[in-house]
């Protein structure tokens, strides 16, 4: 007979091989074949399509007209004013563009948790002391055009006005719902005895993304966002835009804010959604919402690999013997881990052990943190893969696979180590020979709402 350490190498690797066929067969719902990825393109330019005839509950990717008419055409110049809120932190930023070059000088203020929740007196009254501070600083005695990104859902009703349909992220600031954001605004300054104020744009983060990359570059048609949540928008011939009631008839283009995130809140996915993906939507806050955005983005992504090692925990596949209930908390396993373990050639698995170290899990072995790998590998690239069928039915759509730049910001796309690589080779798979460049974006809602600003200046001066 053999001897026993050749018995026992030999059941060592059966028992890898074993392991890795059971885990592969708990991941294999979310691998998503080319046929099932242009299945999913077909039924999202469906409703593209919807989107762009009417409006109604009933329409599920919203198609939303920015009115914002043309791309930079590179002979906007000028000083333009910034401002950006929609998070954290508040930004004032002075821009000056000249020859498709833009230079700046910007401020960020923390908006504390009581200004979020106050009253939207309180709220616009910061902002508006913020923007005049800076005026101040600056010297800026001019009444130079304002281009305002305000990145929560707006119902837009011209390029300078849009209400407040509802609050999201931490913001519950009372009495803003259904308001005209740029006439609160323009309240709080008249409150602080400031009249003159001249915002030619009120953007959506979207739509900075890509005319910040679009006043460098005039093939910039689509833009995308990559990070907490996803959004994508381009810019579609008026025509086909058949909701669209004569509005500014001069016109020929307008881009379109897709919000894509819903698409598949009818059920059109159902089919490819994985038991994870509707245990994750259960427990969401948002329930039955945002189904495309809760498969790609980074809000969820981690918490998707939290519920499938706890299911591979129970099956006794990883953390065998291992007592440790920790990743049974809902959030605990952040989406900035997927970028750690995966990056590198996998041969270096200090990045895991350190996580779970930080999680309170010792005792995790290599062959778990290769099972780890493999999950964060999969879920990451399904989501890759999502992003990428979106962008290639919009280029589909509007007839760009060559000779076309997607400008993209947002830290998935940016901090992951192979999100953009596995989106490229997808396109490639879908669209061989394609010439779709994909550019990082630098700060769309700054730059790309002054840049919105500079394209209404220049329109408006035209006629």
């Amino acid at each position: 007979g053999l001897p026993p350490h050749y018995l026992r190498a030999g059941a060592i690797v059966f028992y890898i091989l074993f392991l890795t066929t059971m885990v592969d067969a708990v991941l294999k719902s979310f691998q998503i074949s080319l046929e099932a990825l242009e299945e999913i393109s077909l039924l999202l330019r469906r409703d593209f399509d919807k989107g762009l005839e009417r409006e109604g509950d009933d329409v599920v990717v919203k198609m939303l007209n920015t009115y914002v008419h043309s791309l930079p055409d590179g002979t906007e110049k000028g000083k333009f004013l910034a401002l950006d809120l929609g998070g954290s932190n508040f930004r004032v930023l002075l821009i000056e563009i000249k020859d498709r070059e833009i230079s700046q000088l910007d401020k960020k203020l923390r908006i504390d948790d009581r200004t979020k929740q106050s009253t939207q007196e309180e709220l616009f009254d910061f902002v508006a002391q913020a923007l005049l501070e800076f005026e101040k600083e600056h010297n800026i005695t001019e009444n130079l055009p304002i281009g305002f990104t305000f990145s929560f859902p707006v119902h837009q009703t011209s390029l300078i006005s849009g209400t407040l349909i509802r609050w999201t992220k931490d913001f519950t600031a009372k009495g803003a719902e259904g308001q005209d954001v740029t006439k609160m605004l323009e309240a709080a300054l008249r409150r602080k005895g400031n009249v003159a104020i001249d915002v030619v744009a009120l953007v959506n983060d979207t739509t900075g993304t890509q005319m910040a990359v679009g006043i460098h570059d005039p093939d910039c048609y689509v833009g995308v966002i990559l990070g907490t949540g996803t959004n994508a928008c381009y810019l579609e011939d008026l025509q086909a835009v058949k909701k669209h009631k004569g509005e500014g008839s001069d016109h020929t283009h307008v881009i379109i804010n897709t919000e894509w995130g819903a698409f598949g809140d009818d059920g059109s996915l159902e089919k490819w959604r994985t038991s994870f993906d509707r245990d994750l939507d259960a427990l969401a806050k948002n329930k039955l919402q945002q189904t495309f955005e809760k498969m790609i983005s980074g809000r969820y992504l981690g918490e998707m690999v939290r519920m499938v090692l706890v299911k591979l925990q129970e099956d006794g596949l990883f953390l065998v013997g291992n007592a440790s209930d920790k990743l049974r908390t809902p959030q605990v396993f952040e989406s900035s881990y997927l970028s750690e373990i995966e990056t590198g050639d996998g041969t270096d698995l200090s990045a895991c052990t350190a996580i779970f170290q930080k999680l309170g899990i010792d005792g995790v072995t290599d062959a778990d943190c290769r099972i780890v790998r493999r999950v964060c590998e999969t879920i990451s690239t399904r989501a890759a893969r999502l992003a990428a069928i979106g962008i290639v039915t919009i280029l589909r759509k509007i007839g760009k696979l060559d000779k076309c730049t997607v400008a993209i910001d947002g830290t998935l796309y940016e901090k992951h180590p192979h999100f953009r690589e596995r989106m490229v080779s997808t396109m490639q798979e879908l669209a061989p020979g394609n010439s779709v460049q994909l550019k990082k974006s630098e700060d769309g809602s700054g730059r790309g709402a002054a840049t919105v600003a500079a394209v209404a200046s220049r329109l408006y001066k035209k006629k």
